[in-house]
Order: structure tokens, then C-alpha cells, then sequence
């Protein structure tokens, strides 16, 4: 399927539509879920587990430890709630996590800011080529660095 446009949720939406999305995998969706979908989701930018551990811990008033945070996030990934950034290893909370896509990330160098595109179009050829060179892709993630607009 070519690149569309999807119905993408925002703040409450965003986060009913996660714990649907997850319910529906067979997952819990725990308050300690809820707390790190949120932290992320509050992000502009791709943020780490580090990144979400500090917020979620000041929310809280209590340390929480960045590997319960990457356990969380790794369930995230898999049940395409969240998409994770590999060159910087980041996280962004998926806007539409009941359409499974390829992921390709535009990320500025500059300021940060990564968009999430969706054009099956293009990772179609990566999937091919891998295929014919005798491998099985399973989940491609193309990135493209540069500047944005805003930093050009």
C-alpha cells in the first residue's frame, strides 16, 4: 500500500487508543504502562528510557529504574504502540497504533525533530531486495538524516 493518511491521536485519544491497541495483543495495560505511555507521548522529540525514567520518577516522587522503563518500551515496540528511533536510540509514542507499517524516520540533525512516514511504497523494494538475497525481514526501518524545513 502507497504512502496515506491515517486518523493519528492526540493526548487522551492518543492513550485509549494505545491501551486498546495492547488490550487487544493480550497485554495489560498497568498503571505503571499508562505512566510511561504518558511520559512519552508528552515528549516533542524522540526521547530515551532514561529520558522517560526521570520524567516518570518526578511524576511519581520515586526513582524508577530505566530497565523497567526499556521492559516496558520493548513490549511498546512489539505491540506497535511505540516506534523506536535505532540511530539515536530513542523512542516516539506511534500516533496511530492500530495501522501496522514499515517505519521510515526523517531526523534533523540539527534541532531533533524526527517525523514517522508511512510509505509502503518504498520499504516494499527494501523487503524485496532482502528477500532476494536469501533474508527474511521482518520489521525494516529506514532512516533518513538531515535538516528539517524549520533548520534549513
Amino acid at each position: 500500500m502507497p504512502r496515506h493518511d491515517h486518523h493519528e491521536h492526540h493526548g487522551a485519544a492518543l492513550t485509549q487508543a494505545a491501551q486498546a491497541t495492547l488490550e487487544r495483543s493480550g497485554e495489560q495495560w498497568t498503571a505503571m504502562r499508562a505512566r510511561i505511555f504518558d511520559a512519552l507521548a508528552g515528549f516533542d522529540k524522540p526521547a530515551s528510557a532514561y529520558d522517560i525514567a526521570e520524567a516518570v520518577s518526578k511524576s511519581e516522587g520515586r526513582r524508577v529504574a530505566a530497565n523497567s522503563v526499556y521492559r516496558i518500551l520493548d513490549l511498546f515496540v512489539t505491540a506497535n504502540l511505540v516506534r523506536r528511533v535505532e540511530s539515536s536510540n530513542a523512542y516516539i509514542a506511534n500516533a496511530h497504533p492500530g495501522c501496522l507499517h514499515d517505519c521510515i524516520f526523517l531526523v534533523c540533525d540539527v534541532c531533533g525533530q524526527t517525523v514517522h512516514l508511512d510509505d509502503d511504497s518504498v520499504t516494499a523494494g527494501v523487503r524485496h531486495a532482502a528477500e532476494a538475497a536469501g533474508f527474511s525481514p521482518e520489521r525494516p526501518v529506514i532512516e533518513v538524516r538531515g535538516r528539517c524545513a524549520d533548520c534549513d
